[in-house]
Parts: structure tokens; C-alpha cells; sequence
């Protein structure tokens, strides 16, 4: 299967027009904004638990990042709130679930296979999430009407979480999510009430996408 999988083209999904979608776990939706591969994928996704759903426990051999947008979501680690940012590095293993329902926004098999380092973080205030020599990801605060030039030589992603912000005329939502090619230089522009939004930059030339094995 193959979702938007040329990284070549800006590519804008909003969260108003895009499915939801059974998975194989009862109670768990997702909608998918680009994938390459079958049930096993390199993929980026937005995944509906509902209360009381879980996925049978499995290792990510390709890593995992994630953030809970609503509700709460669990496995052995505890549990992690809305605002939780979570890196589960190559090899790592849990049962993930959501006794009470819960929402994330997920990256699936987009680590260097040398990575092991956990990342267990809140988004509440602007920072920087994680960092390494290919990729960079933070939470953005702009006040109203603030602009941004953002950094997106090696390719960029953007997740609206709050608020509202134009990017070459188009106007985003929260939870509608844009990615941006190599060599793009996006002026990022905050509407009247400001905006907060998640930004990994770096990482679409670094390591080229590709199927899991």
C-alpha cells in the first residue's frame, strides 16, 4: 500500500477530509496520512482508541514516536495523558491500549536503526523534543499573527495542534498536518488568536523512505 509516498511534493492532509479507518484491533480507528507498506508500514497516522481497545503486544522494530491529542493512552510504561510526546526506539516492545479512549498522532518505522534513546516528554510550553544530527522536533507557540521561516532543507512536517496558520495560501486546522519537501523554505504565518504546532524538520533527506523490511 502506498499513501501519499512521494516525499517529493508538499503534501497537506486535513483532519476534516480524510477517513477514519478500521484497523485490525477492534475499537481502533486510524486515519493515514502517508504510508509505504502493508500492515507492517512506514507510516504516519492518526489512531482512535476506543474505550477499552487495544493492540496485541508487538515490538517496533522501526521505532515509534507519538503524541496524545485527547484522552489517555497506557501500556506497561503508565499511562501518558493529552500533551504526552513519546519516542519508543527501535527494538522496544509494549501492549498499547486506552481504558478510557484516546487519540494519537503516530509515526511508525522512521528511526535510525541505531537508536536507542526513550523520549518521554510534555508539549504544554514551547521546547525542543528531541534532537539528533538528522532530525529536529519541537513545539512551536506563535503569538497572533507571528511569522516563521522555517527551516525545511532537509524536508519538514507540520501538525497543527491549536489555533490556525497559513502556509503558501493554504489555511490550517487544528490536527490537519502538512509535509514539505527538501529544499522548501515555508513562511509560516499565525492567524489572530496564534497557533501551537508540533515540527519535525531534517529527516526526509537524511534517510530516504522506504518499506519495512
Amino acid at each position: 500500500m502506498e499513501i501519499n509516498a512521494d516525499f517529493t511534493a508538499r503534501t497537506l492532509v486535513r483532519f476534516a477530509d480524510a477517513p477514519w479507518t478500521p484497523s485490525p484491533s477492534p475499537g481502533v480507528e486510524r486515519k493515514m496520512l502517508d504510508r509505504i507498506g502493508g500492515e507492517v508500514a512506514r507510516a504516519t497516522s492518526l489512531v482512535r482508541f476506543a474505550p477499552g481497545s487495544a493492540f496485541a503486544p508487538h515490538t517496533h522494530g522501526g521505532g515509534e514516536e507519538y503524541l496524545v491529542l485527547e484522552g489517555t493512552f497506557q501500556d506497561e510504561s503508565g499511562d501518558y495523558p493529552a500533551g504526552s510526546y513519546v519516542r519508543n526506539p527501535p527494538t522496544s516492545r509494549h501492549t498499547p491500549a486506552a481504558a478510557e479512549g484516546a487519540t494519537i498522532f503516530v509515526k511508525l518505522h522512521q528511526f535510525d536503526p541505531s537508536d536507542r534513546t526513550p523520549v518521554h516528554e510534555r508539549t504544554d510550553e514551547a521546547r525542543l523534543l528531541f534532537a539528533n544530527a538528522e532530525e529536529e522536533v519541537r513545539i512551536r507557540i506563535l503569538t497572533p499573527h507571528e511569522e516563521l521561516r522555517l527551516d525545511a532543507s532537509g524536508g519538514a512536517e507540520i501538525f497543527l495542534l491549536d489555533g490556525a496558520v497559513t502556509e503558501a495560501g493554504d489555511t490550517l486546522a487544528p490536527w490537519d498536518w502538512l509535509r514539505l519537501p527538501p529544499g522548501s523554505t515555508p513562511l509560516i504565518a499565525a492567524g489572530p488568536h496564534g497557533a501551537k504546532l508540533w515540527t519535525k524538520t531534517g529527516h526526509l533527506s537524511a534517510r530516504p523512505p522506504a518499506a519495512p523490511a
